[in-house]
């Protein structure tokens, strides 16, 4: 069998893979909030976006979903069950988060290693190391590797099961521009055949030409879910205006609902066009100095989202 035909299934075969629920999901250190009260779901068929700054509780929420930690309160499933509750977890669900590296090992021999549980032999390791670019490499010990390099034979450890599930913290750290793009090929793949991808980022912009849908988090809260593209939706619209009464211009804000960034001399204010803005002001018998439209992209949002002002939402 080959490596296409094992790891990549046609157009036309795809899986039933199950959905990932995280429900209140709570996670308590001496008495603060790694996690709190977090709420999503990751669907089959897509590539879902886990993101956050560093210290943000995606690590921490990661390790609740596979195991590795038990919840506070809460809990987080993948088909409907725990991980521990699947008979052979590492046919159901594939992981990056903590491959366990041993640096005197070659990297075939760290596949192996890992292979039993998987119920996989040694050609299915040769497969995997064709197909994440290790090929020439795995012979050689991966003390001796690059961080990219760890980050393929980490990708390779989490596919031998042949999961329909993957879960990938921060898959793209070290990988260089050609790396990004071979790994952004491979999951959209990965999500075409049917599979549950969910990927940990800390930085939109490695991961926005890579997803369908997001999970935002800040502080351990969610902050925002929804598909890349009604976020995206968020970003189209800002007009910067100010005025010299500043008292009369925050009234008007405040009246039509607006939110709004102090910037500069005046406000920002989002997901309104500056014809609205300017209307309003007109209407109002507001004096303005300045009405222009503002360019804001994903990262904008996704900082704004991030912000220690930010407001945590309920669930999706």
């Amino acid at each position: 069998m080959t490596s296409t035909t094992r790891t990549t299934r046609t157009a036309s075969t795809t899986l039933s893979a199950p959905t990932i629920e995280v429900e209140g999901l709570t996670k308590v250190y001496g008495g603060l909030p790694a996690v709190d009260g977090l709420t999503f779901t990751v669907r089959p068929g897509a590539v879902t976006g886990f993101l956050g700054p560093n210290g943000a509780g995606k690590t921490t929420t990661i390790r609740m979903l596979l195991g590795l930690a038990t919840p506070t309160a809460g809990r987080a499933l993948i088909g409907g069950r725990s991980y521990r509750d699947h008979r052979l977890p590492a046919t159901v669900v594939g992981s990056s988060l903590e491959p366990g590296f041993h640096p005197g090992r070659s990297g075939i021999d760290h596949l192996r290693s890992f292979a039993a549980p998987s119920g996989v032999g040694l050609a299915r390791c040769r497969e995997l190391i064709a197909l994440v670019g290790l090929e020439g490499a795995e012979h050689r010990r991966v003390g001796g590797y690059s961080m990219g390099m760890r980050q393929r034979l980490g990708l390779a450890t989490a596919l031998l099961g042949d999961p329909p599930v993957l879960v990938l913290d921060e898959p793209a750290n070290g990988l260089d521009p050609q790396g990004i793009v071979w790994l952004r090929h491979l999951l959209r793949r990965f999500a075409a055949e049917g599979r549950t991808v969910l990927v940990s980022s800390h930085a939109l912009r490695e991961v926005q030409h890579t997803v369908d849908d997001v999970v935002v988090v800040a502080r351990g809260r969610l902050v925002h879910a929804s598909s890349l593209a009604a976020l995206a939706d968020r970003a189209a619209v800002a007009t910067y205006v100010s005025s010299p009464d500043d008292a009369a211009l925050g009234r008007l804000a405040a009246q039509h609902g607006w939110r709004v960034e102090p910037q500069g001399s005046g406000l920002l204010v989002q997901d309104v066009a500056a014809a609205l803005v300017g209307d309003a002001a007109f209407a109002a018998g507001v004096p303005l100095h300045r009405l222009e439209p503002r360019d804001v992209d994903l990262e904008d949002v996704f900082l704004r989202l991030t912000s220690p002002t930010a407001s945590p939402v309920g669930g999706r």
